[in-house]
């Protein structure tokens, strides 16, 4: 639920407006897979088998297409509904600010670093390491925490209504599930959910934005703003420009 401000007058809307593309056609896939999981039991083992995230497939049979496929299986309808309705809510901004392409691109590319992080978490000596390594991992809500994290960037003053009732600005909605992510992913009781993944879909979003987005996020870009702003202050401490048409002092000219 979002806030919006008139001249005179406060009013509520749900929702950002009709499916964009891209959204529309990875919602449409996500729940074809998950129909077609819902009707056979087998099929659904075998998806999950083969398809779903699993470090020691991924990287020990070289199965890496992983990296990619379990974004689009799902455990059950509230995992799927969930996902796709923040998909909806944050991500059909974002599409139409960006365009259907780089949007698509980014999401996948979030989708996979959260995937590449639950892999290196897998190696790692923490306590949560051996769980992961065998562990499948299946859904989009890695890629989707990264929609948060570029909505939190775009619009870090929009207000969510967090469970419906509290309004909280965007930029602290996102650090806090980002800090919940932090502090699950090395707590080896996860209760089941892939937390980091969800860090790093954040992590990934962030990488990708910097990098390929012009403006603020770009650091090569501000780099350069701010030394040419040096630059010109230094300059302009050689000369003293004066306005012309001054009748009092002939001695001074224009520089």
């Amino acid at each position: 639920m979002r806030r919006n401000q008139t001249a005179s007058t406060y009013g509520y809307t749900f929702g950002p407006g009709p499916l964009t593309p891209a959204i529309r056609a990875i919602v449409i896939t996500n729940v074809v897979v998950f129909v077609i999981m819902a009707l056979d039991p087998t099929v659904r083992f075998a998806l999950e088998a083969g398809f779903g995230m699993q470090p020691s497939a991924a990287i020990g049979q070289f199965r890496l297409w992983q990296f990619v496929t379990y974004m689009f299986l799902h455990a059950g309808f509230f995992h799927i509904l969930f996902n796709m309705l923040t998909l909806w809510m944050f991500g059909v901004e974002l599409e139409r600010m960006w365009g259907s392409a780089f949007f698509t691109r980014f999401y996948l590319v979030t989708g996979v670093g959260a995937a590449a992080t639950q892999v290196l978490l897998s190696f790692t000596p923490l306590a949560v390491a051996d769980r992961l390594y065998d562990a499948v991992t299946i859904g989009a809500s890695g890629a989707i925490y990264g929609v948060l994290l570029a909505y939190a960037v775009y619009f870090p003053h929009r207000i969510i209504h967090y469970m419906m009732l509290f309004p909280i600005p965007a930029k602290y909605f996102v650090a806090i599930m980002g800090a919940i992510a932090l502090i699950s992913s090395v707590n080896a009781s996860g209760g089941g959910i892939a937390h980091g993944a969800h860090l790093g879909g954040m992590i990934a979003a962030w990488l990708y934005l910097k990098s390929r987005i012009p403006g603020r996020l770009k650091v090569m870009a501000e780099i350069k703003y701010r030394y040419l702003k040096w630059r010109i202050a230094k300059e302009r401490k050689r000369f003293d420009v004066y306005q012309g048409g001054r009748t009092d002092d002939s001695t001074r000219r224009p520089h």
